[in-house]
């Protein structure tokens, strides 16, 4: 069965791409949670009026995007956690908080889902996350754990 994604999917492809999926998995999760629509020739010429309209969506965002990694750029975030002695952390350190941080302290609205951790953050330190806005706009922010 050929579907076309409606939404960026890790394990399938990009935002408007046809791909090929098993029936089942199409008829039953993708196109009920509106992730994709079935691939016939009606949507398909619809497709290109849909990528028309998001290209013009996100180019009117692109120059906000610049704007907010412009203003990410150089700065470090400071995250208070509880942590034991030897520095370890209770828990682990997500992007959800991360992006809560980056609302408190830079006045940024950020998706949690734009935040790339590099790997799990669970000791007190500096770190770098990756920052995906746009494919074109991409930013890193460092933070830093600090015991409270």
């Amino acid at each position: 069965m050929e579907i076309i994604l409606l939404k960026d999917l890790d394990n399938l492809g990009d935002k408007h791409s046809i791909v090929k999926v098993k029936p089942g998995y199409g008829r039953n999760y993708l196109i009920p949670q509106g992730l994709a629509v079935n691939a016939n020739a009606a949507n398909r010429k619809k497709l290109d009026a849909m990528i028309a309209e998001e290209e013009a969506k996100e180019a009117a965002k692109v120059d906000e995007y610049k704007v907010m990694a412009e203003k990410l750029e150089g700065q470090t975030l400071r995250i208070g956690v509880k942590a034991g002695t030897s520095g370890k952390i209770f828990g682990s350190v997500t992007s959800v908080q991360l992006a809560q941080a980056l609302k408190d302290q830079l006045d940024l609205d950020v998706e949690r889902k734009k935040i790339v951790l590099p790997e799990e953050v669970k000791e007190v330190g500096i770190y770098t996350a990756e920052v995906n806005f746009h494919k074109e706009v991409k930013s890193t922010v460092q933070f830093e754990l600090v015991q409270e």
